[in-house]
């Protein structure tokens, strides 16, 4: 499942290719959850994602006599992932609301700041919806948090696998991929 920027792009995923897949779309499911009270419009999206990890599920998990240890691991593997987007997120949020508290602002004011509505505040807050970079850079011009708490520097295993072969060809002994953060999917 790419990386959303905006919920409303669920409708577009046919289907959950992957055990991240599976693990993402049951978190932003339990998000979307607690949000429908404030959002009832959230609704239908909820439904879909149900309805993706239902059909995901019945595919991939509902013989458990075939389920590999290899099965297994990826299952691991990618709640390990979410848990640590998970942890990032919530830190962001953390001092995102710390600072709104210190400049005595609310969400809301946050959001004119940004241009966001309201209900678009707590769905980037709370990690349903993505920030663009413009939004996180003005975040951190006006309270001052880092952008490091800010900026996830994570990479795709794919994407860090094809950096280190790009690395490797380019036979510069100076240059090497740090690695920053475990999680890579």
């Amino acid at each position: 499942m790419k990386d959303i920027m905006d919920i409303k792009e669920v409708k577009d995923i046919k289907k959950l290719e992957s055990e991240y897949d599976l693990q993402k779309a049951s978190l932003l499911e339990r998000k979307l959850r607690l949000m429908i009270d404030e959002n009832p419009d959230l609704n239908p999206i909820c439904k879909k994602l149900r309805d993706l990890i239902k059909d995901y599920e019945d595919k991939e998990w509902s013989d458990l006599e075939c389920v590999s240890d290899s099965k297994v691991e990826k299952l691991e593997k990618a709640e390990n992932i979410i848990n640590y987007e998970q942890q990032f997120i919530n830190k962001r949020k953390e001092s995102i609301r710390k600072k709104l508290k210190e400049f005595e602002m609310t969400q809301q004011e946050l959001g004119v700041l940004l241009e966001h509505p309201k209900s678009y505040m707590s769905e980037l807050i709370n990690g349903v919806s993505q920030f663009t970079m413009k939004d996180l850079v003005i975040i951190h011009r006006i309270f001052g948090i880092s952008l490091n708490t800010l900026i996830s520097t994570y990479l795709p295993s794919e994407t860090s696998d094809r950096v280190k072969e790009s690395i490797k060809n380019l036979n510069n002994p100076k240059l090497r991929l740090k690695k920053k953060e475990f999680a890579e999917k």
